[in-house]
């Protein structure tokens, strides 16, 4: 069976050597928060701190900093769920195989919640500010929540059969927030507690909201799961955590787990918004400060011996990279159901999950064509943008299966050289202009801005892609250090991006210089950067600058570029202004005087040393 709550987890990996109890007093002020990052980075255990300066309750970090651990936390489940999955996957296999389809059917029961009228979690009471004040990175706009798990029901349709529990960050402190009686509510687009909040604005009543924090592991990784329409998170817990879920259901209140560690209550006001960030987020950068939902907080509940769980985000790979390894191990049998003929996706975790997505497909339209080029792989494609969190994918890259059956998403150097041996510019370029992104990405236009590239690849291989800079290459003034980042992929540091948006003419002037000179033709691809050493020095820096501080609309150039019709296309290389603009959010950078504590923490005879 699975845990029945965090302590009992805690337990647990204390007693198997996987958690270390830290009784040195931290400071909840961007220190937790660095030691989260070294311990993710060194691969480390799970901490308890059991000083947190001015905290009345304990601190556990890096709960699921490895991928091996997040398996062990339900381990007790993982089958269950795999043969659920693989159900779904194959419904023939339910005659095929009766037994092992008996034996997963049995653990259907635990997506039943089980409603009780009383729990820990009601025990004790207190407030926001006595709540552990975590700021993360030294421009955040003040104490976040990062771990929450946010419960939002239908209004018209009220009961946990209609809710969303989802993982959306909340602000505690700073801003314009009343202390202890309002809090910030930041969901992206495409989340599930917008449609409720669509409908309470419809109705012009407040949505009432809880915020759960702690409780049994399952209700964490369940708020970041991708689930079908019509499954509740809160059922899916009881799946992947081995038994009920235990709810606490009281009239004219919301459900509460009976063994969550914290509950924050309240309700949010139709069209009530307030300031919220800036915050340092997933894709490196900071969210910058904009209205978002307001939380007027009614009562704050917690249970006796409650535990406060938290992370970090940042630059990728965080401890989140973790989660979504795990997600796609649980969610990869269901992607063939999902689109038909698509095989394989990635999100990219190293260019910030959203703003890169691959994708491997049939071309089956024409088979008896002497070659292939892309015709149901933009089908396909058209129909990922169509599905869920997938619809937020900035730039799509996908290839055929016919091609190369071998090809592993998860190899991506392989897969770039793959669709690059193959693309033609002229044709394989498909964008989407004026719409909506990822509300994390500020390359577009704004808030939710943005655009979108499909860029599909079929047929048999077009070049052989160079393996090093050609010496004769003559670039403009104010372009130099030209690196190689991949092969058939150049990286050019350019000149300060002054232009925002329609263009920049020292891109355009590259773009002419380029043109004719034939060491460039086998190169399909070129990437404008800030700095080129650092673009080339791994693919994770690579992934990290092409595709995040790009905007396909307005940000992609080309050798030789024409239009024919509405199509765009270049007949040489494609550029890709990958430079930071001045519309950019700040990367995010730690704090030298924290990081030295940090580094006494971790030396010789200090308290984590040989844990960080």
């Amino acid at each position: 069976m699975g845990y029945r709550n965090l302590a009992e987890c805690v337990r647990d990996l204390e007693g198997s050597g996987q958690l270390v109890r830290i009784d040195l007093e931290v400071d909840p002020d961007l220190e937790v928060a660095a030691i989260q990052r070294r311990l993710y980075r060194a691969g480390g255990p799970a901490v308890l701190f059991t000083r947190a300066r001015g905290c009345a309750f304990p601190l556990l970090a890096n709960l699921f900093g490895t991928l091996e651990r997040t398996r062990y936390l339900f381990r007790d489940s993982l089958e269950a769920v795999h043969r659920l999955m693989e159900l779904k996957k194959q419904p023939e296999s339910a005659w095929r195989h009766p037994w092992q389809s008996l034996k997963a059917g049995s653990h259907l029961l635990h997506l039943l919640p089980r409603k009780v009228g009383n729990g820990p979690i009601l025990a004790q009471t207190t407030t926001i500010d006595r709540l552990p004040q975590i700021r993360h990175w030294p421009r955040d706009g003040g104490a976040f929540i990062t771990l929450p798990q946010v419960y939002s029901e239908s209004p018209s349709s009220p009961g946990w059969r209609s809710s969303n529990l989802g993982m959306y960050r909340i602000q505690l402190s700073g801003n314009q927030y009343a202390p202890n009686r309002e809090v910030g509510l930041h969901y992206q687009i495409h989340r599930g507690i917008g449609v409720h909040h669509a409908e309470a604005v419809a109705r012009g009543e407040p949505l009432r909201v809880n915020i759960f924090v702690g409780g049994p592991p399952a209700l964490t990784v369940a708020a970041v799961m991708p689930l079908p329409e019509g499954l509740p998170e809160v059922a899916f817990a009881g799946v992947l955590g081995g038994r009920r879920l235990a709810l606490v259901c009281r009239p004219g209140e919301l459900p509460i787990p009976a063994e969550a560690d914290f509950c924050i209550s309240g309700t949010v006001d139709p069209h009530h918004t307030l300031p919220e960030g800036p915050f340092g987020d997933h894709l490196g950068y900071y969210s910058l400060t904009h209205d978002f939902p307001v939380l007027r907080v009614e009562r704050v509940v917690h249970r006796p011996g409650a535990i406060w769980p938290f992370t970090v985000v940042g630059r990728p790979p965080q401890e989140d990279t973790s989660f979504g390894a795990f997600i796609h191990e649980l969610t990869r049998p269901l992607i063939p159901t999902l689109v038909p003929g698509v095989h394989a996706v990635h999100a990219v975790d190293a260019a910030g999950v959203h703003p890169l997505l691959l994708a491997i497909g049939s071309e089956r339209y024409a088979p008896y064509a002497i070659g292939r080029r892309p015709q149901e792989l933009l089908t396909q494609a058209n129909a990922l943008l169509g599905q869920g969190q997938l619809s937020l994918a900035k730039y799509l890259l996908i290839a055929a299966r016919e091609d190369a059956p071998e090809l592993d998403l998860h190899d991506i150097q392989r897969f770039f050289i793959h669709l690059l041996e193959r693309v033609d510019w002229r044709r394989d370029l498909h964008f989407q202009t004026c719409t909506t992104v990822d509300t994390l990405d500020y390359s577009g236009g704004g808030l939710n801005e943005g655009s979108k590239v499909v860029i599909a690849a079929a047929g048999d291989r077009r070049r052989q892609l160079p393996l090093a800079v050609p010496g004769e290459l003559r670039l403009p003034a104010r372009f130099d250090l030209p690196r190689l980042a991949l092969p058939g992929v150049l990286v050019i540091q350019g000149p300060a991006a002054v232009a925002g948006h329609g263009g920049d003419p020292a891109i355009e002037q590259l773009c002419s210089a380029l043109a004719g000179q034939p060491s460039l033709a086998p190169f399909p691809l070129v990437v404008v950067v800030d700095d080129s050493d650092f673009a080339a020095r791994t693919l994770d820096n690579f992934l990290w600058v092409t595709f995040t501080r790009s905007d396909p609309g307005n940000d992609l150039y080309g050798v030789g570029a024409t239009s024919v019709g509405k199509h765009w296309g270049c007949s040489g290389s494609l550029v890709i202004d990958a430079r930071g603009k001045p519309h950019h959010a700040p990367p995010l950078e730690e704090d030298p005087a924290v990081e030295r504590r940090v580094d006494c923490l971790g030396a010789p005879g200090g308290a984590l040393h040989r844990i960080i």
